[in-house]
């Protein structure tokens, strides 16, 4: 049965502690009718189904493992192996999150059965006054020093607080202490892993009077312990017309991010290579066509998002407002060179 189609997914919600309802009230997600407290929205979780066309029903894991590199990509394929390469979450802080750190993926492989590390950016996408994220440390330190400030609850004096508003583009590596504030909705895109080292809680007690677990050897162990060269990271134009503008918001070799702004029913035309692509309207409404001559179409709203097949082939979008584009680059990538000539600090 052939894949050659755009894959509309469901979106799966996760009920945390720190979350709230933002994604309601901000028309991004439609959530369940109770005071839940939803804390993220995973748009490619591999156990999210199908929505559309031949393939309705299956998970996308299902899909990945009947088709593999016609739906992955060469490049993906090679970068993370035979599995969904990248995880696309929206995340309603409405109150501060732990301190965490992920390991690379050596790390990983080595302490976690195989699994993958985790690099991951941030799109901020609406703030309260004032809020900030924690991003590395104000001061060069040492492990020695943070295993102390963690078992004097003390560790706010040593990591490093930085204000964000709308737009910012945050890029976290693997090893960068963070923990994203109260009152900050964002966008994160990250290799597809649920290895996450929580080191500090503030000292905070569930509702049952106990400390959350912490993970302190393995976020010791992983850590890097410099100040942060770069947190917010600055994008770069790759195409600005009366018809759309594009810019690469953050670029490694796990993933790009390209923001494309279309004015106008605009129309790009475009076409998958060796990656699969995540589509994210953060406002859009288009039309994605496809096939002989364009003559099969999917649509795209605000908050929903879609995978095109890396043996999909050209495709063309037609319609208005924001939305991101996102896959696994090859090393010739011009848009991942044109970042990195901007953000050499940040550049893997």
């Amino acid at each position: 049965m052939s894949l050659l189609y755009p894959l509309r997914l469901e979106s799966s919600l996760h009920e945390t502690i720190w979350g709230g309802r933002r994604l309601e009230h901000d028309s991004w997600k439609q959530l369940p009718e109770d005071d839940t407290a939803i804390g993220e929205s995973w748009e490619t979780e591999i156990s999210n189904r199908i929505l559309n066309g031949p393939h309705a029903g299956k998970t996308l894991g299902a899909l990945v493992a009947e088709q593999g590199t016609p739906l992955l990509g060469e490049q993906a394929v090679a970068i993370f192996g035979e599995r969904f390469p990248l995880l696309a979450k929206f995340i309603d802080a409405n109150a501060q999150l732990s301190v965490q750190v992920h390991p690379k993926d050596g790390y990983a492989a080595q302490h976690e059965h195989g699994k993958l590390g985790k690099t991951e950016y941030w799109y901020i996408l609406a703030t309260e006054p004032g809020a900030s994220i924690v991003h590395g440390f104000e001061a060069e330190t040492t492990s020695e020093e943070v295993r102390q400030a963690i078992q004097d609850v003390t560790l706010e004096s040593l990591m490093h607080a930085e204000t964000v508003q709308a737009g910012d583009v945050v890029f976290v590596p693997a090893g960068t202490v963070h923990a994203i504030g109260a009152g900050i909705l964002l966008y994160e895109l990250q290799e597809y892993s649920d290895v996450t080292y929580r080191m500090y809680d503030y000292g905070r007690l569930t509702a049952s009077g106990k400390p959350r677990e912490l993970h302190i050897d393995r976020s010791l162990d992983v850590s890097h312990y410099q100040v942060s060269p770069q947190i917010k990271m600055r994008p770069v134009v790759l195409h600005s017309s009366e018809q759309y503008e594009e810019r690469c918001l953050v670029a490694c070799k796990y993933f790009v991010s390209r923001e494309l702004n279309l004015k106008t029913q605009s129309v790009v035309e475009d076409r998958t290579t060796d990656s699969c692509v995540i589509l994210t309207s953060l406002g859009a409404t288009l039309t994605i066509a496809y096939g002989a001559d364009f003559v099969e179409h999917e649509t795209l709203k605000r908050g929903e998002t879609m995978i095109l097949p890396a043996s999909l082939g050209e495709y063309r979008l037609q319609g208005e407002g924001l939305l991101l584009r996102s896959y696994v680059p090859s090393a010739e990538d011009a848009a991942w060179r044109l970042w990195n000539q901007e953000n050499k600090e940040s550049s893997l």
